[in-house]
């Protein structure tokens, strides 16, 4: 953890013992309860570093999701991420994650160029720069013929070429893509 609260927090608040998980921002895979709050929550991040944030906004996130006609469940949050990134490069932050294993994105601020955040853990997973490969990839489906949901864990680039479900339904082909009428969850 001392890596990771190095990278993640101020020196004061490591100086008065502030916890990992005071500075997580923790959003759903569908994305903020209520718009906005990822950006003040990284807003409030930069600012604990000592630099006064500039366009830490997601307004124009939402405008163009609005405007897309072919928006999926799940695609908000994706472009907030990638959106907040790419403000934070510009203000000498890193936007990272902490990747549980869960449907959430566990989401922290941490400060660039004093360490790279390869090979760093939290709680014995990985905590990755947004804009990085994760380790492992989690893909869930719903049977189309049996209806049990199907979990998957796989290794980067491992893929489920000819997966099937129990009952015999086949999900992917010998490529690894779903066969037609075999939705992943976004």
């Amino acid at each position: 953890m001392t890596e990771l609260a190095e990278l993640v927090l101020a020196p004061g608040e490591r100086a008065r013992g502030v916890g990992i998980d005071r500075v997580t921002f923790t959003m759903d895979w569908t994305g903020e309860e209520d718009p906005g709050q990822l950006a003040a929550f990284v807003a409030g991040r930069v600012r604990a570093f000592g630099v006064e944030p500039t366009d830490v906004d997601t307004d124009v996130v939402y405008r163009a999701a609005g405007a897309d006609p072919n928006l999926r469940r799940g695609d908000v949050p994706t472009r907030l991420l990638d959106h907040l990134a790419g403000i934070l490069a510009r203000l000498g932050c890193t936007l990272a994650v902490h990747d549980t294993g869960t449907d959430a994105y566990e989401v922290l601020v941490a400060r660039a160029g004093e360490r790279e955040l390869a090979g760093v853990t939290y709680q014995g997973f990985p905590v990755r720069a947004w804009t990085s490969e994760p380790e492992e990839t989690l893909i869930s489906l719903d049977c189309p013929n049996c209806g049990e949901m199907l979990v998957w864990q796989l290794p980067a680039g491992e893929t489920l070429a000819d997966e099937s479900c129990d009952c015999g339904t086949a999900l992917f082909d010998a490529t690894g893509r779903p066969v037609p009428g075999v939705t992943p969850h976004a």
